[in-house]
């Protein structure tokens, strides 16, 4: 693993919520100058710790919209059927998220389609298709309360 200090925790703290945020500012914000906040960031890109920059995009602002988390539960528990469920799940662009779980589903699925009966099209889609569901559990969001904030970074790294 990397070794991290606290001028590169604080470097992913500012970029995991203000990605567009300039060299210079970020410089200012954690205490350096310019040139070495510039290699940190590069040090970090480099060693995959940062793996991109994105946009949030306000979807209300677009179009009406669902977003459903889906647990499933597969028919078959071997690796070929988990390697054919996940390569099927990347085909779907509704799938904006999947996660593999340990317990009692197998996975949890993030999907946002324009409504409930466009949702429904997909799930059909997906078990015409026999991709290995054998039984999903749907969760309709009924309003964002917390997303994509920055991880707690002090807590995860070791002392």
């Amino acid at each position: 693993m990397l070794k991290l200090d606290d001028r590169d925790l604080a470097i992913l703290r500012v970029l995991s919520t203000e990605g567009r945020i300039s060299n210079a500012a970020l410089a200012e914000r954690i205490g350096l100058s310019a040139s070495p906040c510039w290699e940190r960031v590069k040090r970090l890109e480099k060693a995959g710790v940062i793996e991109g920059y994105s946009a949030q995009i306000n979807l209300k602002k677009l179009s009406s919209h669902v977003t459903v988390f889906v647990t499933v539960e597969l028919d078959d528990h071997t690796a070929e059927a988990f390697e054919k469920f996940e390569k099927a799940a990347l085909d779907y662009s509704e799938i904006v998220s999947c996660w593999a779980l340990g317990g009692g589903f197998d996975y949890i699925l993030q999907i946002v389609t324009r409504d409930i009966e466009s949702y429904q099209m997909l799930i059909d889609e997906m078990l015409v298709k026999k991709i290995g569901l054998a039984r999903y559990f749907t969760y309709v969001v009924t309003k964002p309360v917390k997303a994509s904030g920055a991880p707690p970074f002090g807590d995860l790294l070791p002392e």
